[in-house]
Protein backbone atom coordinates (compact mmCIF):
# COMPACT_ATOMS: atom_id res chain seq x y z
CA UNK A 1 0.00 0.00 0.00
CA UNK A 2 1.08 3.38 -0.75
CA UNK A 3 -0.37 6.43 0.07
CA UNK A 4 0.50 10.54 0.12
CA UNK A 5 1.75 12.23 3.25
CA UNK A 6 0.64 15.58 3.81
CA UNK A 7 3.22 17.47 5.58
CA UNK A 8 6.10 14.85 4.92
CA UNK A 9 9.67 16.36 5.42
CA UNK A 10 8.85 19.03 7.52
CA UNK A 11 12.00 17.57 9.96
CA UNK A 12 14.95 15.35 8.89
CA UNK A 13 14.92 15.10 5.01
CA UNK A 14 14.10 17.78 3.25
CA UNK A 15 12.58 14.96 0.56
CA UNK A 16 10.07 13.49 3.31
CA UNK A 17 10.41 9.83 4.58
CA UNK A 18 9.95 6.80 2.60
CA UNK A 19 7.65 5.96 5.12
CA UNK A 20 5.64 6.55 8.61
CA UNK A 21 4.16 4.53 11.20
CA UNK A 22 0.33 4.32 11.15
CA UNK A 23 -0.54 6.04 14.23
CA UNK A 24 -3.64 4.63 16.01
CA UNK A 25 -4.47 7.94 18.50
CA UNK A 26 -7.92 9.26 18.90
CA UNK A 27 -6.22 12.60 17.32
CA UNK A 28 -4.97 11.06 14.53
CA UNK A 29 -8.35 9.62 13.75
CA UNK A 30 -9.98 13.41 14.02
CA UNK A 31 -7.32 14.28 11.21
CA UNK A 32 -7.57 11.63 8.97
CA UNK A 33 -11.60 12.36 9.21
CA UNK A 34 -10.70 16.17 8.79
CA UNK A 35 -8.72 15.18 5.65
CA UNK A 36 -11.29 13.08 3.84
CA UNK A 37 -13.64 16.04 4.33
CA UNK A 38 -11.09 18.33 3.13
CA UNK A 39 -10.45 16.15 -0.40
CA UNK A 40 -14.09 15.84 -1.03
CA UNK A 41 -13.87 19.72 -0.54
CA UNK A 42 -11.21 19.62 -3.19
CA UNK A 43 -13.08 16.96 -5.26
CA UNK A 44 -16.26 19.12 -5.40
CA UNK A 45 -14.16 22.24 -6.12
CA UNK A 46 -12.93 20.45 -9.39
CA UNK A 47 -16.00 19.40 -10.72
CA UNK A 48 -17.55 22.95 -10.21
CA UNK A 49 -14.51 24.37 -11.86
CA UNK A 50 -15.17 22.02 -15.09
CA UNK A 51 -18.82 22.49 -14.82
CA UNK A 52 -18.24 25.99 -15.35
CA UNK A 53 -16.90 25.28 -18.81
CA UNK A 54 -18.97 22.46 -19.74
CA UNK A 55 -21.72 25.03 -19.71
CA UNK A 56 -19.97 27.85 -21.61
CA UNK A 57 -19.46 26.23 -24.96
CA UNK A 58 -21.01 27.95 -27.84
CA UNK A 59 -23.26 25.51 -28.25
CA UNK A 60 -25.79 22.83 -26.08
CA UNK A 61 -23.28 21.44 -23.12
CA UNK A 62 -22.74 17.79 -22.93
CA UNK A 63 -25.76 16.86 -20.76
CA UNK A 64 -24.06 13.20 -19.45
CA UNK A 65 -20.78 15.50 -18.57
CA UNK A 66 -22.80 17.96 -16.64
CA UNK A 67 -25.02 15.57 -15.32
CA UNK A 68 -22.09 13.41 -13.89
CA UNK A 69 -19.58 16.34 -12.66
CA UNK A 70 -23.24 17.63 -11.41
CA UNK A 71 -24.14 14.51 -9.99
CA UNK A 72 -20.32 14.17 -8.29
CA UNK A 73 -19.99 17.46 -6.91
CA UNK A 74 -23.35 16.88 -4.98
CA UNK A 75 -22.66 13.50 -3.99
CA UNK A 76 -19.27 15.19 -2.48
CA UNK A 77 -20.54 18.09 -0.89
CA UNK A 78 -23.52 16.27 0.86
CA UNK A 79 -21.26 13.33 2.13
CA UNK A 80 -19.20 16.36 4.09
CA UNK A 81 -21.73 16.90 6.33
CA UNK A 82 -21.88 12.92 7.38
CA UNK A 83 -23.15 12.42 11.27
CA UNK A 84 -20.76 9.27 11.21
CA UNK A 85 -17.68 11.73 10.32
CA UNK A 86 -19.17 14.36 12.39
CA UNK A 87 -16.33 17.13 10.38
CA UNK A 88 -19.55 19.44 9.29
CA UNK A 89 -22.46 19.97 10.69
CA UNK A 90 -24.88 22.61 9.69
CA UNK A 91 -24.21 24.98 12.34
CA UNK A 92 -20.89 25.42 10.44
CA UNK A 93 -22.64 26.89 7.95
CA UNK A 94 -23.59 30.33 9.97
CA UNK A 95 -19.95 31.00 10.59
CA UNK A 96 -19.24 31.76 6.81
CA UNK A 97 -20.21 34.87 6.75
CA UNK A 98 -21.41 34.54 3.28
CA UNK A 99 -24.34 36.49 1.94
CA UNK A 100 -27.82 35.07 1.16
CA UNK A 101 -29.77 32.41 3.00
CA UNK A 102 -26.78 29.99 3.12
CA UNK A 103 -29.01 27.20 4.90
CA UNK A 104 -31.84 27.05 2.19
CA UNK A 105 -29.07 26.90 -0.32
CA UNK A 106 -27.56 23.78 1.83
CA UNK A 107 -31.11 22.33 2.24
CA UNK A 108 -31.77 22.87 -1.50
CA UNK A 109 -28.10 20.78 -2.53
CA UNK A 110 -29.30 18.20 -0.31
CA UNK A 111 -32.41 17.66 -2.06
CA UNK A 112 -30.99 17.72 -5.43
CA UNK A 113 -28.48 14.95 -4.43
CA UNK A 114 -31.13 12.68 -3.55
CA UNK A 115 -33.09 13.19 -6.65
CA UNK A 116 -30.17 12.67 -8.73
CA UNK A 117 -28.13 9.96 -6.77
CA UNK A 118 -32.01 8.04 -6.91
CA UNK A 119 -31.61 4.43 -6.94
CA UNK A 120 -35.30 4.10 -7.90
CA UNK A 121 -36.76 6.62 -9.82
CA UNK A 122 -34.49 8.40 -13.27
CA UNK A 123 -33.42 11.62 -12.24
CA UNK A 124 -32.78 12.97 -16.11
CA UNK A 125 -36.09 12.80 -17.10
CA UNK A 126 -39.81 12.33 -16.54
CA UNK A 127 -41.28 9.42 -18.70
CA UNK A 128 -45.66 9.99 -20.13
CA UNK A 129 -46.88 7.43 -21.99
CA UNK A 130 -49.75 8.44 -24.23
CA UNK A 131 -51.97 7.45 -26.78
CA UNK A 132 -52.21 9.03 -30.59
CA UNK A 133 -55.90 9.14 -32.27
CA UNK A 134 -57.31 9.26 -35.29
CA UNK A 135 -59.99 11.82 -36.11
CA UNK A 136 -62.75 9.32 -34.97
CA UNK A 137 -61.12 9.07 -31.35
CA UNK A 138 -59.79 5.69 -31.89
CA UNK A 139 -55.88 5.08 -30.33
CA UNK A 140 -53.89 4.58 -33.36
CA UNK A 141 -50.46 3.83 -31.89
CA UNK A 142 -48.41 4.49 -28.78
CA UNK A 143 -46.43 7.34 -27.63
CA UNK A 144 -43.18 7.26 -25.12
CA UNK A 145 -42.97 10.99 -24.69
CA UNK A 146 -39.94 11.93 -22.43
CA UNK A 147 -39.46 15.37 -20.32
CA UNK A 148 -36.35 16.00 -19.38
CA UNK A 149 -35.27 18.08 -16.48
CA UNK A 150 -33.07 21.26 -17.03
CA UNK A 151 -29.46 21.03 -16.97
CA UNK A 152 -27.89 23.33 -13.80
CA UNK A 153 -27.13 26.79 -13.95
CA UNK A 154 -23.79 28.38 -14.01
CA UNK A 155 -25.09 30.59 -11.34
CA UNK A 156 -25.58 27.42 -9.08
CA UNK A 157 -22.67 26.16 -9.99
CA UNK A 158 -20.95 28.90 -8.61
CA UNK A 159 -22.76 29.54 -5.23
CA UNK A 160 -22.00 25.68 -4.68
CA UNK A 161 -17.79 26.62 -5.48
CA UNK A 162 -18.58 29.57 -3.27
CA UNK A 163 -19.37 27.38 -0.69
CA UNK A 164 -16.75 24.40 -1.06
CA UNK A 165 -13.84 27.10 -1.11
CA UNK A 166 -15.52 28.72 1.95
CA UNK A 167 -15.83 25.17 3.72
CA UNK A 168 -12.23 24.73 3.30
CA UNK A 169 -10.74 26.72 4.57
CA UNK A 170 -12.58 26.03 7.82
CA UNK A 171 -11.55 22.57 7.55
CA UNK A 172 -7.82 23.11 7.05
CA UNK A 173 -7.80 25.45 10.11
CA UNK A 174 -8.92 22.85 12.19
CA UNK A 175 -6.53 20.01 10.69
CA UNK A 176 -3.71 22.54 11.07
CA UNK A 177 -4.72 22.71 14.84
CA UNK A 178 -5.37 18.62 14.88
CA UNK A 179 -1.98 18.25 12.91
CA UNK A 180 -0.52 19.69 16.29
CA UNK A 181 -2.18 17.93 18.78
CA UNK A 182 -1.24 14.62 16.84
CA UNK A 183 2.45 15.71 16.92
CA UNK A 184 2.33 16.53 20.43
CA UNK A 185 0.67 13.21 20.95
CA UNK A 186 3.93 11.04 18.88
CA UNK A 187 6.63 12.82 20.55
CA UNK A 188 5.39 10.78 23.69
CA UNK A 189 5.56 7.49 22.31
CA UNK A 190 8.92 5.71 22.89
CA UNK A 191 11.22 4.77 19.89
CA UNK A 192 10.14 1.20 20.70
CA UNK A 193 6.75 1.85 20.61
CA UNK A 194 7.06 3.73 17.66
CA UNK A 195 8.23 0.51 16.18
CA UNK A 196 5.60 -1.71 16.85
CA UNK A 197 3.93 0.14 14.85
CA UNK A 198 2.97 -0.96 11.24
CA UNK A 199 4.78 0.88 8.88
CA UNK A 200 3.24 2.55 5.81
CA UNK A 201 5.07 3.15 2.87
CA UNK A 202 5.01 6.30 1.08
CA UNK A 203 4.35 7.04 -2.83
CA UNK A 204 7.53 9.05 -4.22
Amino acid sequence: MTTDAQGAGTRGDAAGPAAVRRLDLPSATELAALAAVFEDLQYVLRCCEHLVSALGVPRDPDAALVEALWTGALVGYVRCFSPRSAVLTDADLANLELDGDVQQFHESLRTLRDHLASRHVNPREAITIGAAQANDGTPTGVAVVSSPWPLVDEATVRMLGGLAYRLSGLVDARMQECQNRVMQAAVQLTPGHLARLPLVQLST
